[in-house]
């Protein structure tokens, strides 16, 4: 634009060479005025084509977004998909929303969908709605369904994630057990592998694959970690048969947890992490 300006005749006089001249910043004006509009199309595009997305009734989109917009407590208007929030406030409309995270995804053995939910506990940690949600949600879920679609929610218990490491450390920064050395008065007893894996772990999108090589990347970027090593890493999740714990499993490379999502604890004897660290 400003080569423009200089090239016209008519605009000779217009010759500052100040960032702040005044006919350089009209000319920043327009720019940055033609630059926001740019921008509001592509955000319009980017709203108009996730809508028609999400209108594809009977995608596995739409189920995911189906049971994410259940509303606990409430009921359907009748002969349609929408509850009925008539003389609700928004904030009890908010409230009965309790799914969270859903995952849909087309079974590798039949022809049926696999969908995966929880909610959140007080606490904000991932966990299974309780039975009597459970119960209501199944019942919401066969009104909206597309007749013939077969499908199969799992709401689970998280599955349980065992880890075995060798952590090298530079021990003038982590000590032998694994505590940060040099510490604040708000980081005291500070462990950061431990920290780590939480944040790993929280990082984790719902459904999503555990990559045991990423993992190590997020360890080796500690400060005073030389060089973390793992060992071994096992997985076991709910057994439909008994209701309890299936038999760890060991993982090589990377897992996709069967309720959706991992837990794991450095106290739990049944499944508790194993941090060796070394100089």
């Amino acid at each position: 634009m400003i080569g423009k300006v200089q090239s016209e005749p008519a605009l000779a006089g217009l010759n500052s060479t100040s960032k702040t001249s005044i006919w350089r910043l009209f000319v920043y004006c327009v720019a940055f005025a033609i630059w926001t509009l740019e921008i509001l199309f592509d955000t319009h595009k980017s709203e108009i084509d996730e809508a028609i997305a999400n209108q594809k009734k009977g995608s596995e989109l739409w189920y995911r977004n189906m049971a994410l917009a259940f509303q606990f407590g409430f009921d359907l208007i009748q002969d349609t998909d929408l509850f009925d929030n008539t003389n609700y406030t928004a904030e009890q409309i908010e409230n009965s929303k309790i799914i969270k995270y859903a995952a849909v995804n087309p079974s590798e053995t039949e022809s049926r969908l696999i969908v995966k939910v929880a909610t959140e506990d007080s606490s904000g940690v991932l966990a299974p709605i309780n039975d009597i949600q459970k119960t209501a949600f199944d019942y919401y879920f066969d009104e909206i369904n597309y007749a013939g679609v077969k499908y199969t929610i799992i709401n689970y218990a998280p599955d349980r994630l065992k880890l075995n490491l060798t952590i090298k450390v530079d021990p003038k920064v982590i000590d032998l057990n694994g505590t940060k050395i040099l510490m604040s008065a708000v980081d005291v007893g500070e462990k950061p592998v431990e920290n780590a894996i939480s944040e790993f772990m929280k990082e984790l999108p719902f459904d999503g694959k555990l990559v045991l090589n990423a993992l190590i990347d997020k360890l080796q970027n500690i400060d005073g970690v030389v060089n973390p090593i793992l060992d071994a890493a096992a997985t076991s999740w709910i057994d439909v048969s008994n209701g309890g714990y299936g038999s760890m499993a060991n993982i090589y490379g990377e897992v996709l947890p069967v309720s959706g999502y991992f837990t794991w604890s450095m106290t739990d004897p049944e499944f508790k992490t194993v941090i060796n660290y070394v100089v």
